[in-house]
């Protein structure tokens, strides 16, 4: 099944990349396969993570973050790369 990121979604990701390279060298390299494994497993198992009432939900392994989509007919939209810790909920109105 197809993915798309929401634009903000996108943003987010890529600045959170950014974020930890500065970090640390390669961090930010870990942290994009890490999402991108995530993205790749949710294309392969759309709706095993169970529904939170209107959007589904994968934490990452490593990082403190998660992956919020929601399912249309041929494509899976990514709602938001959101950090599990700050700001809960900030990006629902994307929905």
């Amino acid at each position: 099944m197809r993915v798309e990121l929401h634009p903000e979604a996108d943003l987010e990701f890529a600045r959170q990349i950014d974020y930890y390279d500065e970090r640390e060298a390669g961090l930010g390299q870990r942290f994009y396969h890490e999402v991108i494994s995530s993205l790749n497993w949710i294309s392969s198992n759309p709706t095993v993570p169970r529904l939170r009432k209107t959007y589904r939900r994968v934490n990452l392994k490593v990082f403190p973050f998660y992956v919020a989509y929601v399912l249309h007919e041929d494509f899976i939209w990514v709602l938001a790369v959101a950090h599990a810790r700050k700001k809960p909920s900030y990006w629902k109105e994307r929905m």
